[in-house]
């Protein structure tokens, strides 16, 4: 499993997104307000209001994100957001992991085929994980998102269930750990996760698709509002032109 697994995440090159993490998942520190876009024409500047924390490096270099960093405690992260009250708690362990056995979000959430999910109650309530994994080597200083086998069965569980993401506890960080387990990137003492930033706006950009066709076929009210709070926790605003071309429109000039 292990010799399998390694090869389907091989080291990123330059990374120049940050993500900050309010959760016990990744050891990190709060960084800059400010908050990148996509580089094209239907993408707006997100809100304020967005939750996680996002900062843009334009120089590219992963020089500027060196491994450990010197700073005072007026830089140190705030407590983690609690759970979502009442949210539903898939539990999984080595075991299960090396299994690829989806069971136990079956069993949680009562999801058992990706056609059976009713988007309403899981919008209200949310999902989240706790991960129970024991490492070969108990000092082995690896988050759980940088272990190829943990990686993988959120690889499986995401293909089973693209519309995931928007169903997850984000005040308490899911939509974030979630992406760094399916996005290359590499961890910072200062600013937590780094993603690879083509990799990062890729999947932003696969999951509006999924997630806004999703929605609209549930007849969840205003899809699109929910599909960008989805794109603005990450850091990317969508403006509506598209949208318009999702829905098969002109867009507005």
């Amino acid at each position: 499993m292990a010799a399998t697994t390694k090869s389907l995440f091989p080291q990123s090159p330059p990374l120049k997104r940050a993500v900050h993490f309010t959760s016990p998942w990744v050891s990190c520190r709060p960084i800059s307000d400010s908050l990148a876009t996509l580089p094209v024409s239907l993408f707006t500047k997100p809100q304020r209001e967005v939750a996680a924390s996002v900062a843009f490096n334009p120089s590219g270099n992963f020089d500027d994100f060196p491994i450990f960093d010197d700073e005072d405690d007026s830089t140190k992260a705030p407590p983690p957001l609690p759970p979502t009250e009442g949210r539903f708690e898939v539990v999984i362990n080595n075991d299960i992991i090396q299994r690829l056995d989806l069971s136990p979000f079956q069993s949680v959430t009562g999801i058992t085929s990706p056609s059976s999910a009713k988007p309403k109650e899981f919008l209200e309530r949310t999902i989240g994980f706790t991960i129970n994994y024991t490492r070969e080597d108990p000092y082995d200083p690896r988050e759980f998102s940088e272990f190829p086998d943990i990686r993988t069965w959120f690889v499986r569980l995401d293909a089973t269930y693209p519309w995931l993401p928007v169903l997850l506890d984000w005040r308490a960080g899911e939509l974030a750990r979630y992406a760094a387990m399916l996005v290359p990137h590499q961890m910072n003492m200062k600013m937590g996760v780094v993603f690879n930033p083509e990799a990062l706006e890729l999947f932003v950009m696969k999951k509006v698709f999924i997630v806004y066709s999703w929605l609209k076929e549930h007849d969840i009210p205003k899809p699109r509002l929910k599909t960008k709070d989805m794109a603005r926790m990450l850091g990317f605003g969508i403006g509506d032109e598209l949208y318009d071309l999702i829905d098969g429109k002109s867009p507005s000039t």
